[in-house]
């Protein structure tokens, strides 16, 4: 460090909604402050944004971004972020989500920020044909390109997109064993959950508890295997009145509607139990014997670990992100993608012995304790930034 007067790294943080920071990143936006950085977050308006500005100790910044495409509504977006990261003079931006992501690096790039990163999570493009797959993986090559460092939350996330040529090996990393945030273990914990609380979730929707039940937490879309799995669950369930299924999680109909036989298994069948979005999904995790994610795609698959920590087996289909987040035959089972004979097979493998799920949930509840625990995952975000930013001139490398 040479020249001018010591100062803290001023860091600011992007994503498209603010749910990715009031859900996924709240702890390890906690420990960036406590790192001593001045930290901004970037989103579309929200209280949530302004909320988890607060609660960390952050300052908030409310730039409209939309999710789908919108060129003219981009190009506000993308003039309004240009502008405050040159008035802000960050020594670091970094986005989370697509459309944060080439924001991101188009409004760095401009303003000239020294240091610009970019995390994927996963490519909605993946199950896309023709032009509706070209474009998106064109704006995540484009990210890739200007940014100056690019991480994925899996390990195979980062070989697909270096086989797919949007980045090469030496610009893309992974940090730690992978995820975006790891798992807060005072959260997701059977002490807190558990027990007589567990009984209590169970009465409120109803569920026996002699029962099994099946959850699943997500986006209630097709392309995360919903399709399949309440297909798979109506043929198990027709032969084992006990068991019941549990979905967590919002429907998109505007964006991946399901189809109308699946709504409406959904809406009259007894046993299926439809939540909605959760604050707290733990709660009904806690409540369940086997977690299910028979995703298409995936970055990571972060829930799988947060139910696994809870010690509950998994069952998910293999593909990238997934068969980092689960050890098939060792924490979960693994089935391929879009297949609901083999997911009714895995599911009816578990729901039949407790003796296995017992095994494969302790296996993972002590993977998730060894490799994926959120206060070493941060603490990793955090040392990435001092690393990158060690070059600037009059950066003070540590806590005020």
């Amino acid at each position: 460090m040479t020249g001018g007067p010591s100062r803290r790294l001023r860091l600011c943080r992007v994503a498209t909604v603010p749910w990715v920071f009031h859900t996924l990143l709240r702890e390890q936006l906690r420990c960036i402050v406590a790192s001593g950085m001045e930290l901004t977050l970037v989103s579309s308006p929200g209280v949530e944004l302004t909320a988890v500005a607060a609660d960390v100790g952050a300052t908030a910044m409310a730039i409209p971004m939309e999710r789908a495409p919108a060129p003219l509504a981009d190009i506000r977006s993308l003039y309004r972020l240009e502008r405050f990261f040159a008035q802000q003079r960050f020594d670091i931006v970094h986005s989370t989500s697509p459309k944060a992501g080439l924001l991101t690096a188009l409004a760095g790039a401009v303003a000239r920020v020294p240091v610009r990163l970019h995390t994927f999570t996963g490519q909605p493009w993946v199950e896309l044909h023709g032009l509706r797959r070209q474009v998106p993986r064109f704006c995540d090559r484009l990210t890739a390109t200007l940014a100056t460092q690019v991480y994925a939350d899996s390990p195979s996330q980062r070989d697909f997109l270096i086989t797919e040529g949007l980045v090469s090996e030496g610009e893309i990393s992974v940090v730690g064993p992978g995820s975006i945030a790891g798992v807060e273990l005072a959260r997701f914990s059977r002490a807190t959950w558990g027990g007589d609380v567990a009984r209590k979730t169970r009465r409120e929707l109803g569920v026996p508890d002699d029962a099994t039940v099946v959850i699943f937490v997500g986006r209630v879309t097709r392309d995360k295997g919903v399709v399949e799995l309440v297909t798979a669950f109506n043929e198990l369930a027709a032969g084992n009145p006990t068991l019941h299924l549990v979905l967590v999680g919002p429907l998109e109909p505007e964006r991946d509607p399901l189809p109308g036989s699946v709504l409406d298994l959904m809406q009259h069948h007894d046993r299926i139990h439809a939540i909605g979005f959760a604050a707290a999904p733990e709660k009904y995790l806690a409540a369940a014997d086997i977690f299910c994610l028979p995703s298409y795609r995936e970055g990571f698959g972060t829930v799988a670990v947060e139910a696994a920590a809870l010690g509950l087996p998994t069952v998910v289909t293999r593909i990238v992100g997934l068969v980092d987040a689960v050890e098939s035959e060792i924490t979960g089972l693994t089935v391929p993608p879009k297949d609901p004979v083999a997911l009714a097979a895995a599911l009816r493998e578990l729901v039949g012995s407790s003796v296995r799920r017992a095994a494969l949930g302790e296996a993972g509840r002590q993977r998730v304790l060894r490799l994926f625990d959120a206060a070493s995952i941060n603490r990793g975000v955090v040392a990435e930034y001092f690393k990158l930013a060690s070059g600037t001139p009059g950066m003070r490398l540590g806590n005020p």
